[in-house]
């Protein structure tokens, strides 16, 4: 008996407590200056040259409450937040009803967040799941609600939801979908846009209709329980055929929305600026987006992947900066909203042969060392591990690593990888700033770890820099509306690398596209080598799941991956899409100079055999540390070469 009041005191403590606080912050909100909601153009973006990348979809697109259809009041508040009128910024019953299903279920199958809480989360652009953003997300909710009234609120809500293909907003969402304005909507109309948001990819209804359907029966449920239509016109609705009109005339490039998506990741782990938001009328951020390039990517994949079911992702960056000036998530943002570019990590293949080969030459290796190659069964231990070569294609005698590069020999790329320690070649990631740990295996010299492309481009900034490392950015500065700066980018630009190892491995690199390899086997690029107009480092990778190919010179580093999002394997017949689509995109940049890299104090110059590294008179160009080279310099021919680069 003694426990039972023990505890009947507890809990009768912890509700009193619960509700002093609770009331505490009501004061203490109600108190403080009256928060600022951001509208649908309190976020611009500016591109390289400072023009406003979304100029026609600002404040345009915000709509005051009473020109948006009824019909979508009603179904957001039913399908929603059904006591949105009636409390104040949260549902504790809900809440706790949430909270013993997930409990039941294992797993969380429903959320109770009020219309007041995601418009706080709209407002922040997103939360980390953690207790620290929560609490902060319970305050900010109280905030809203203690200085704006119920129709405020449901107005910048209304105006601040992603339906998807890179709308966000009502009006945005109506003009795209019906090509109508909000206060036009129809019943059905409405009822299938607020069934988007849920899960904007999911219920796209142009790409996935009957998702859309489905879930527009649940919207008309919602209603009907809510007393907003009667019970037979969910039928009714449910089996009215709608015609989508799918068409975004305000913005040109529909694949901007997923540099934007990548803008807006970037900004969220900035950590001075979310606490910044709802404190200013206004957000500049500048970015380095330059259209013209994004134009030609998106052409390009738009082109090259028209008869393809794989995804794509792409980048490209300003070496010298890391400025990245163009990204594309997806093949198509109004199909998936999923942006490839910052959040899916891929195996890499043979891209990551260029960071071993760099680490040989450091270690004494030169473009003429030679490794035997034929079928190898590697004895590491207690296991054995038996690579192949693309087609079994083995040279069944010595090659070089100018050899080994351009035919991506793997055998040449293991025992490289074993002879120097399977150490070195995760350690030279964590130099270049990979993030993504490279684990110290064998497989990881043939490109089995998964990493993103983001994080994968800091490795080949630095190789395409002549060995310094400048981290890969898409935000250059954010303001407020006065012009304070609230976040700048902050340049490294340091040598982490050796200038002239990463000379002799960037020639070695234009190797993969060089008719004069043609062997016992082709080199792997030799299939787009008509197409290039200029010198350039490059690199193709595949797995049985992805496509990669890579390639830089001085002025633009371009990386391009193509594979299927359930990792399932790959088309062989797909196998060029990533070559083809750097190639065509790379030699028409505008600002591309196409110029070489100046060849380094202490690099010498020898032609030799591709196979035996012997001095070869017309053999394959090739550079060299002093002292390194087989056989004597010729010095006058030397100079010649040196003024053809």
């Amino acid at each position: 008996m003694k426990k039972i009041i023990f505890i009947l005191k507890i809990l009768t403590l912890f509700v009193f407590s619960s509700i002093i606080i609770y009331f505490g912050l009501y004061i203490y909100a109600f108190i403080t200056p009256k928060m600022y909601i951001n509208n649908t153009d309190s976020i611009v973006f500016y591109d390289k040259d400072g023009n406003n990348i979304f100029d026609e979809t600002n404040s345009s697109d915000y709509t005051k409450l009473e020109d948006i259809s009824d019909y979508v009041k009603e179904a957001i508040i039913s399908i929603e937040d059904k006591k949105f009128y009636k409390h104040n910024g949260f549902d504790f019953l809900r809440i706790i009803k949430a909270m013993l299903i997930n409990i039941k279920s294992g797993e969380i199958r429903q959320g109770a967040s009020t219309i007041s809480q995601q418009y706080i989360k709209n407002l922040y652009l997103t939360f980390d799941k953690t207790w620290q953003r929560k609490i902060e997300e319970a305050f900010l909710t109280i905030e809203l609600e203690t200085h704006y009234n119920k129709d405020e609120i449901l107005e910048g809500y209304l105006n601040t939801i992603d339906f998807g293909g890179g709308n966000y907003g009502i009006r945005q969402a109506s003009n795209y979908y019906f090509n109508k304005e909000p206060n036009e909507l129809s019943l059905e109309e409405a009822t299938i846009l607020v069934g988007i948001p849920k899960n904007p990819s999911y219920y796209n209804p142009i790409n996935n209709y009957d998702n859309a359907k489905k879930r527009q029966k649940d919207v008309l449920y919602s209603m009907y329980k809510n007393n907003y239509i009667e019970k037979d016109k969910i039928e009714e609705i449910y089996k009215k055929e709608l015609v989508f009109y799918g068409k975004n005339i305000k913005n040109e490039l529909s694949s901007v929305f997923y540099y934007k998506d990548a803008v807006l990741s970037e900004m969220s782990n900035i950590k001075t600026i979310p606490n910044l938001l709802l404190n200013n009328d206004e957000i500049k951020i500048y970015t380095n987006y330059d259209k013209n390039v994004q134009k030609k990517l998106e052409n390009n994949i738009n082109i090259e992947m028209s008869n393809t079911t794989l995804q794509v992702a792409s980048i490209i960056v300003e070496p010298k900066t890391g400025k990245i000036v163009s990204l594309i998530g997806g093949k198509d943002y109004s199909k998936s909203q999923f942006n490839r570019a910052t959040s899916s990590k891929r195996q890499i293949g043979s891209t990551i042969k260029p960071l071993l080969y760099y680490t040989a030459l450091e270690n004494g290796f030169t473009a003429a060392s030679t490794f035997l190659s034929e079928r190898t069964t590697f004895n590491l231990g207690n296991e054995t591990y038996s690579p192949k070569n693309a087609n079994n294609r083995y040279a069944d005698s010595n090659i070089t690593m100018l050899s080994a590069i351009a035919y991506s020999d793997n055998i040449y790329a293991m025992k490289t990888h074993l002879f120097l320690g399977i150490d070195m070649l995760s350690n030279i990631m964590k130099r270049v700033n990979v993030k993504t740990e490279v684990k110290q295996i064998a497989s990881s010299a043939l490109g089995t770890s998964e990493i993103n492309i983001i994080d994968y481009s800091n490795a080949f900034i630095t190789l395409a820099n002549e060995g310094k490392h400048e981290t890969p950015h898409l935000i250059e500065k954010i303001t407020d509306k006065k012009g304070n700066i609230l976040y700048e980018y902050n340049y490294e630009n340091e040598y982490v690398l050796n200038k002239k190892y990463v000379y002799i491995l960037n020639n070695l690199l234009t190797s993969t596209y060089d008719y004069k390899m043609v062997g016992y086997t082709s080199p792997t690029l030799l299939s787009i080598s008509n197409e290039l107009d200029s010198k350039y480092a490059a690199k193709s990778g595949s797995t049985s799941t992805d496509y990669w190919t890579i390639g830089y010179n001085q002025d633009y580093l371009m990386m391009v991956w193509a594979g299927n999002d359930d990792n399932s394997d790959v088309n062989t017949n797909d196998a060029k899409i990533t070559k083809k689509i750097w190639a065509k995109t790379i030699t028409s940049l505008e600002n591309n100079t196409k110029s070489w890299y100046e060849l380094p104090k202490g690099i010498t110059i020898s032609t030799i055999d591709p196979l035996s590294g012997e001095l070869k008179k017309d053999g394959i160009i090739c550079y060299f540390e002093n002292g390194t080279e087989p056989g004597f310099n010729n010095i006058e021919f030397f100079e010649n070469i040196s003024k053809k680069d």
